[in-house]
């Protein structure tokens, strides 16, 4: 089964900052042999989660991985994200949609936050 990716993010009134999360799903897909990768948004941004979900499943998806781009687990991906999950599963009963935990505690960012401190000195 063909596995769909949705890099899901908060959303910003700055269209710059929406469009760096689209570059990183645009990035993801070619990086990886991932063809099923979108970009979606909690709030402000295009596509919202619902018409990213919508999207994959239209193109015969039915295992959706949504990856939060959040540091911390917060509000939105304690509360908002799982409902909004349960509201799709409903429409879409077919279709498998799992999230990963947000970017904290990978140790990655740490890597990431060690080289920020190296290029400030």
């Amino acid at each position: 089964m063909t596995t769909g990716f949705i890099i899901f993010a908060h959303g910003s009134r700055i269209e710059s900052a929406n469009e760096s999360v689209r570059a990183v799903a645009r990035q993801l897909a070619a990086m990886g042999s991932f063809g099923n990768i979108e970009p979606a948004f909690l709030e402000v941004g295009e596509p919202d989660f619902r018409e990213a979900v919508t999207r994959l499943v239209n193109t015969g998806i039915r295992r959706i991985v949504v990856i939060p781009y959040f540091l911390t687990l917060g509000i939105h991906l304690e509360r908002d994200l799982p409902q909004i999950v349960a509201e799709l599963s409903a429409v879409y009963p077919d279709v498998e949609i799992r999230v990963t935990p947000p970017l904290d505690g990978h140790p990655g960012l740490l890597q990431i936050l060690l080289d920020r401190s190296k290029e400030a000195t």
